[in-house]
């Protein structure tokens, strides 16, 4: 199989990538996200993970063979408000205590940049996650494990939080941040094949 070049520093993202046995160099994208507030709220993770692969791809030397870049992005949004990465134990409390006995929606969007065709495609998925009710203590506890950094949300859906997820309609993989169905069903329609 031929390497891509993952465009996101997300450990989870890279895991996947391993599980599935395609091989990757990671190269993390400069992007500005603050002028995402000028776009309806579910294109903004299309639109980023856009930018990621569109930044790499000017990050790398002038006519260099590049044969395949993945950008992906994940947002949540909840009451028609982005919840993005918390910047810290306060915000994150705040983040638990609005999805607490409330559905939320898990966005995450694929970007793939073919290097034979210089075209990119993609794919968006959206999850439904429905959090039981939390008490304080145990929005407490769970924002003093340190399970929030760096997450969207404020919480990881493959860890302790799942002490507290009712509900899940959708894609697993893709609340983790690549959807491994859209994954699979993008690299496939391109021609990169998983089964070799």
């Amino acid at each position: 199989m031929e390497p891509i070049i993952l465009a996101s520093s997300s450990p989870r993202r890279q895991e996947i990538l391993k599980m599935l046995s395609i091989p990757f160099q990671v190269i993390m994208p400069l992007i500005d996200e603050t002028a995402t507030n000028l776009l309806e709220k579910e294109l903004v993770p299309e639109l980023l993970a856009r930018e990621k692969v569109t930044a790499v791809l000017k990050s790398l030397p002038v006519g260099l063979e590049i044969p395949w870049v993945l950008g992906a992005d994940t947002v949540i949004l909840h009451n028609d408000k982005i919840y993005g990465k918390p910047k810290d134990q306060e915000e994150a409390a705040q983040f638990l205590r609005d999805f607490s006995g409330k559905t939320h929606t898990v966005i995450t969007s694929l970007i793939l940049y073919n290097g034979k065709t210089h075209t990119t495609t993609s794919r968006t998925n959206k999850t439904l996650v429905t959090f039981a009710p939390m008490n304080e203590e145990e929005i407490e506890w769970y924002v003093g494990t340190g399970e929030w950094h760096g997450a969207a949300g404020g919480y990881r859906i493959q860890s302790l939080a799942t002490c507290f997820i009712k509900d899940i309609q959708g894609s697993y993989s893709g609340v983790i941040g690549l959807p491994i169905y859209e994954l699979y069903d993008i690299l496939k329609e391109q021609g990169y094949s998983l089964l070799s």
